[in-house]
């Protein structure tokens, strides 16, 4: 299936008026609620895009998700310097 296509019919988008992975939101949207498709989708896209490889990275280290580690790990299988151990998640804000 196409990658856009997927990601532009995901449940996790909030409000979505159309797809662009430009957008910071819609990128923590995607990894905070997306589903293993999208997160499929999304792999996919960053294989051949280093830019959203490491705009995935910044909104992984500035952002509370479920599984920040599974991603830098993912960000790693594609060649990206990670150091898992030394991630620290950001900081619950209560909100």
């Amino acid at each position: 299936m196409n990658p856009l296509a997927t990601l532009s019919s995901s449940r996790a988008l909030w409000n979505p008026t159309q797809l662009d992975l430009r957008s910071d939101e819609i990128l923590a949207q995607l990894l905070d609620r997306g589903s293993l498709d999208d997160w499929r989708a999304l792999y996919a896209l960053a294989r051949d895009d280093a830019a959203l490889r490491e705009r995935i990275r910044r909104v992984v280290e500035r952002t509370p998700l479920p599984y920040p580690r599974f991603w830098l790990v993912a960000l790693e299988t594609l060649g990206e310097e990670v150091d898992v151990a030394a991630y620290r998640p950001p900081p619950e804000t209560g909100v």
